[in-house]
């Protein structure tokens, strides 16, 4: 394993890391398995995103004696509400999530507090204010219960607003080749490494688009770090490999957040580490990801919670699954969601927390239309 230093907190985390999101509601068999290939390999740095108890519970058995080989994070305001994922502004709603992550952790500190998913500059405006998200982190670590603070969100201006106030010692930020054209991207990433911030740089794989995209695709702004989107032509065969090679090698990134949900992704991922030069090539993907489109899902859920409880990320991938052809299994897929398409009841409410500007309402009702004609 490759170790690259954290910024200024001074911290050698593993160039490859791992993102426990895709960790929820898989057996404990499975998460155990994962973590476990995680640190033999020498995998030092897991990002808890969630608050759910049965997912932080697996998470905490799994790392039960490895504590002092990683380094784990904490979102202050991912909390949970009618058993859906919800962000919270609350400072109030969100601690008590945060102290229930230390306790079914098993510890009594994250390594790094994020400032969770900020992706507007009207919402950075709630983390600065009296009594607001910054002030209850700031406290929390002088409290002993969080080492350095960080910030995730998707978009360049919001992030560098952040990085400029000097509030926060690591930023978490969409760095794939997806971004490669983002205006102010580049010089984000300079800011950061002039303010000797360590950069997460998550989506590496664009959120899975880079590996099973073909053809012409519409890329959002969300997934790349800013703008309005784009249209690209996504050569075919692109690789793991090539994907990760590309985010390593961008100016100040610290390590490539890796989403896995089985040893064989995480192997897949490891596997970079011994790839050939000629496998690590991404030279030739570069001027397929040039120009800017907006408004498509990318399956994060921060529309949640939804009061009929619909998955409205896996009903928005099993949507665009299917522009490819409609699978028995896809159909199966959808026949086991605990609520179907047809039950949204057009409340709005998932269209007003998108951050991303999805059409949430019309494309859950295209689902009802493609899976329930």
């Amino acid at each position: 394993m490759e170790y690259r230093k954290l910024g200024k907190t001074g911290l050698d985390v593993s160039a490859i890391s791992v993102g426990t999101e895709h960790l929820l509601r898989q057996p404990p068999a499975t998460v155990l398995s994962v973590l476990r290939e995680s640190v033999d390999h020498g995998v030092n740095y897991f990002d808890v995103v969630f608050s759910f108890p049965d997912y932080l519970d697996n998470l905490g058995r799994a790392l039960e004696g490895h504590r002092d080989r990683v380094l784990l994070t904490g979102h202050l305001g991912s909390t949970v509400k009618d058993d859906q994922y919800c962000r919270s502004r609350s400072p109030r709603a969100s601690e008590p999530f945060f102290r229930d992550v230390l306790a079914r952790l098993h510890t009594d500190h994250v390594d790094i507090l994020y400032l969770h998913n900020f992706n507007s500059p009207r919402d950075w405006d709630t983390v600065i204010r009296p009594k607001g998200m910054l002030e209850v982190a700031l406290r929390l670590r002088a409290e002993g219960h969080a080492r350095f603070i960080g910030i995730s969100g998707h978009y360049v201006e919001v992030i560098e607003r952040a990085v400029e106030s000097g509030h926060v010692d690591v930023v978490m930020f969409p760095v794939s080749l997806l971004g490669h054209a983002v205006p102010g991207r580049s010089e984000l990433l300079d800011l950061c490494v002039r303010q000797g911030l360590g950069l997460v740089a998550m989506k590496p794989y664009g959120g899975g688009r880079l590996l099973t995209a073909r053809g012409t695709q519409r890329v959002p702004g969300y997934s790349t770090g800013g703008g309005d989107g784009y249209k690209a032509r996504f050569p075919s065969g692109i690789t793991a490999a090539q994907c990760l090679s590309y985010t390593l090698a961008q100016v100040g990134v610290s390590t490539a957040l890796v989403g896995v949900r089985s040893a064989a992704e995480l192997a897949t991922a490891l596997s970079t580490l011994d790839a050939t030069e000629q496998e690590r090539d991404f030279s030739g993907l570069l001027t397929a990801f040039g120009r800017y489109v907006e408004g498509e899902c990318v399956y994060c859920n921060h529309c949640l919670p939804c009061p009929v409880a619909i998955d409205i990320a896996e009903v928005n991938r099993l949507l665009d699954a299917a522009q490819l052809g409609l699978t028995p299994e896809l159909r199966a897929a959808y026949e086991a969601l605990t609520a179907r398409a047809s039950a949204c009841t057009e409340c709005g409410a998932c269209v007003q927390r998108c951050p991303f500007g999805v059409a949430v309402v019309a494309r859950i009702q295209a689902a009802a239309a493609v899976y329930e004609a």
